[in-house]
């Protein structure tokens, strides 16, 4: 049978404190109730760690190296204690986040300056994947996703919502013509993925729960690959707002058929596993990552 921490306490208070009844005042317990406990104690050691007369408690030379021990365990879990204490105060230690690759260059670059001045001894490690990831696989602590999301073993914080819209460059509408009507897409060049086909289907009137299925003449994998073929001037594309907010801000992209464009957004949610406790690391990053992106203009 193995000794204590309660133990070990109740016998270093009686040493400290120099009397029974002074260690269970001082641990909030009865005179009694130590008493056991160091009985216990040795019992479970097989020897004698203190001698008793009518007025003082001695140490025997057994109880000596065991006390040695004994207040090195002690301060090395009132230390622990304290360390964790401070982390949840101030958050340390590595932070795995993933995040599709346009997330993270349009959204999570721009906020992580500020993130290390607030929190510096939280060390990021930032993975992009364009796919969804298994968090424990890849030994992730925290994901972006955007999007519906289907894996109910996930705990999930809704962060915001982005809209989906069309977009092309100035130079491209200036050579092929600005689109009036949906059915005028036809006659353009469609940019879009290559695969989940779920991301071809565009905020448009169309037969396709709504929204209209497209075939692209271009598919790519990559959200950040559309928009710079887009910016290139290559054709008409429909990407997520906290994508092509600077390009449109600065008129690279122009909205297309904006009329016509349904009001649908992407839900952005931070996940992780419900059965892991939320370490103040991830905390930190979730709040601070949802209040940066309240100030953005997408953000719905």
């Amino acid at each position: 049978m193995k000794t204590t921490l309660d133990e070990m306490q109740a016998l270093l208070a009686v040493i400290d404190s120099g009397t029974l009844s002074a260690a269970a005042e001082q641990l909030g317990q009865t005179p009694s109730g130590i008493s056991r406990a160091l009985g216990r104690l040795e019992e479970k050691l097989g020897t004698t760690l203190l001698t008793r007369t009518t007025r003082r408690l001695h140490l025997t030379a057994e109880g000596e190296a065991f006390v040695h021990q004994a207040r090195r365990i002690v301060e090395a879990v009132e230390s622990a204690e304290e360390d964790m204490a401070l982390r949840r105060q101030r958050p340390a230690g590595r932070l795995r986040v993933d995040a599709a690759m346009p997330f993270v260059l349009h959204v999570i670059a721009p906020q992580v300056a500020a993130y290390r001045a607030q929190f510096p001894e939280v060390a990021l490690e930032l993975n992009s994947s364009e796919r969804y990831i298994d968090l424990l696989e890849r030994r992730t602590d925290l994901a972006i996703r955007i999007g519906p999301l289907a894996d109910s073993t996930l705990h999930a914080r809704l962060l915001g919502r982005s809209r989906l819209q069309l977009v092309a460059s100035p130079a491209y509408l200036h050579a092929h013509g600005q689109p009036g009507a949906v059915a005028d897409l036809a006659g353009h060049a469609l940019l879009g993925f290559n695969e989940p086909e779920s991301l071809n289907r565009w905020p448009l009137v169309g037969d396709d729960d709504g929204q209209l299925r497209v075939r692209p003449a271009i598919a790519v994998s990559s959200g950040e690959t559309l928009r710079r073929l887009a910016v290139e001037g290559v054709g008409i594309t429909c990407l997520s707002d906290f994508l092509t907010e600077a390009d449109r801000a600065s008129g690279a992209l122009v909205p297309v058929l904006s009329a016509r464009t349904l009001d649908v957004h992407q839900p952005i949610h931070a996940v992780y596993y419900r059965n892991t406790a939320v370490s103040a690391r991830v905390r930190s990053f979730v709040d601070f990552l949802a209040d940066a992106l309240q100030a953005r203009a997408w953000m719905r």
